[in-house]
């Protein structure tokens, strides 16, 4: 369970440096800027913690597709982006999507993932 906490964090992490990238106008602003590299910089950090236990085509699907999603939200409130019907219907797509790569893990594989972890 702590490899998922791991990969929420690096989602966040990802979104947030995702933000940044707006506020720094093209690296043109230093504090955005210097966040987009440390928010990235823990995203992946955390991202890599996750996958100890997490298989990479789960994980990677999951950290994609939820800060897509997150990412999108974030410019909906914070930077009054419109989203389309179809904008809409795209990050439904994608986080079902991502509930289907969670589910097609069995508690088998899962088992034989943490084995291994714990293991090592």
């Amino acid at each position: 369970m702590k490899y998922y906490a791991y990969l929420i964090i690096a989602i966040l992490f990802e979104v947030a440096g995702a933000a940044m990238l707006k506020t720094s106008a093209g690296f043109s602003i230093l504090v955005p800027s210097i966040l987009v590299i440390v928010f990235y910089f823990f995203s992946f950090f955390f991202f890599v913690l996750a996958l100890q236990a997490i298989s990479l085509s789960v994980g990677y699907s999951v950290w994609a597709g939820i800060g897509t999603a997150g990412t999108a939200l974030v410019g909906l409130l914070f930077f009054h982006e419109k989203l389309t019907f179809i904008n809409f219907l795209g990050l439904f797509i994608i986080i079902l999507g991502v509930i289907l790569m969670n589910l097609s893990m069995n508690g088998e594989s899962k088992t034989s993932i943490e084995k291994k972890v714990s293991s090592s």
